[in-house]
């Protein structure tokens, strides 16, 4: 590695050309502890050492940066063949935040490995670049599953409607259940006001993983479509609590009055997790019917729940105009 040492302090830039890759490694983590962008060139030389610690280092060391040469730098490094050193690579360019870096990103998008391209596409992911949307689309129908995914969370961070059919399409039938998770959330994003209930109805909520379940419930809850009313209310019953609690949580934004005594069992559930949603449930509905369960809902064990029942009861007797219900205990820690 070749150092022009006069851009490095004097205390490190003899380190920097040690024959030890160990102490080069150090000179490089200490010379990023300076944060001087005077220093740029120095890591990407390390880029190229010989020692996969010290590349990894470099790596690691230009995160966030804005210029233009150590971002092309770093993607060459997603190439690299040692996993460290594309692994900090990619964290690094996924810490971007200037928006025109994603002109430098994009001819990366479309070209490369599948493990390259992925990383250039979590970068973009949060630059929100509209022409990212071209290469994200493609990527969808590659084989690897990493590059699908990062694909999705481009799509979905950019709202980008025309590929609703297609992540609809890999919610239902994508062989890995990572990326059916993963459209399934993305489809709280891309859908338009117009498109919201049409989507909301090819939700399903059968899948083979909970994980997905899972998903899907959360998303029903966030699209608020009466016409998931009913999946959710299955949902509450699912064998994973997780898919039950976000059934619960959705329901109550659906304020479907129709799920209260599910809900109302729900209070009852080993997990205190799920018995606190379904409190919280209960008071978006705000039907008084719920203040018997609730009333005994109000003497459970975990002090979080007892808070939420409060909070459930207070709105149940806001929506009826009522003073507030004394639920035996309720109002008690």
């Amino acid at each position: 590695m070749t150092h022009d040492n006069t851009l490095a302090p004097p205390w490190i830039g003899g380190r920097l050309a040690s024959p030890d890759a160990g102490v080069r490694r150090i000179a490089v983590m200490e010379l990023a502890d300076e944060a001087d962008d005077r220093f740029l060139p120095l890591f990407i030389a390390a880029l190229q050492d010989a020692a996969a610690e010290v590349r990894a280092a470099a790596a690691q060391a230009l995160q966030a940066t804005d210029d233009r040469t150590a971002i092309q730098a770093l993607v060459a490094a997603l190439d690299d063949a040692d996993a460290d050193v594309h692994a900090s690579a990619a964290q690094s360019l996924a810490e971007l935040k200037s928006p025109h870096a994603a002109q430098w990103l994009l001819p990366h998008a479309a070209r490369g490995t599948a493990r390259a391209r992925a990383a250039v596409l979590q970068a973009l992911r949060e630059l929100r670049e509209p022409a990212s949307a071209e290469p994200a689309l493609a990527a969808l129908d590659e084989a690897d599953e990493t590059l699908r995914l990062q694909a999705i969370g481009v799509l979905g961070y950019l709202r980008h409607q025309p590929a609703l059919a297609r992540l609809q399409q890999l919610a239902r039938a994508d062989p890995a259940s990572s990326v059916r998770r993963a459209a399934v959330a993305a489809l709280a994003l891309a859908v338009g006001d117009n498109g919201t209930r049409q989507v909301a109805e090819t939700i399903a909520l059968g899948d083979a993983d909970w994980q997905v379940r899972e998903e899907a419930a959360a998303t029903l809850g966030k699209l608020r479509q009466a016409p998931a009313e009913q999946s959710l209310r299955q949902a509450l019953a699912d064998s994973h609590w997780q898919v039950r609690l976000q059934a619960a949580r959705a329901l109550g934004r659906l304020r479907s009055r129709g799920t209260i005594d599910a809900l109302a069992d729900a209070l009852r559930h080993t997990v205190s997790n799920l018995r606190k949603e379904a409190a919280l449930a209960l008071g978006e509905i705000g039907d008084a019917q719920a203040l018997p369960a609730l009333a005994q809902a109000s003497r459970d064990p975990d002090p979080e729940v007892r808070k939420a029942v409060r909070l459930a009861v207070q709105q149940i007797d806001q929506q009826r105009g009522a003073p507030s219900t004394d639920t035996d205990g309720a109002h008690g820690s």
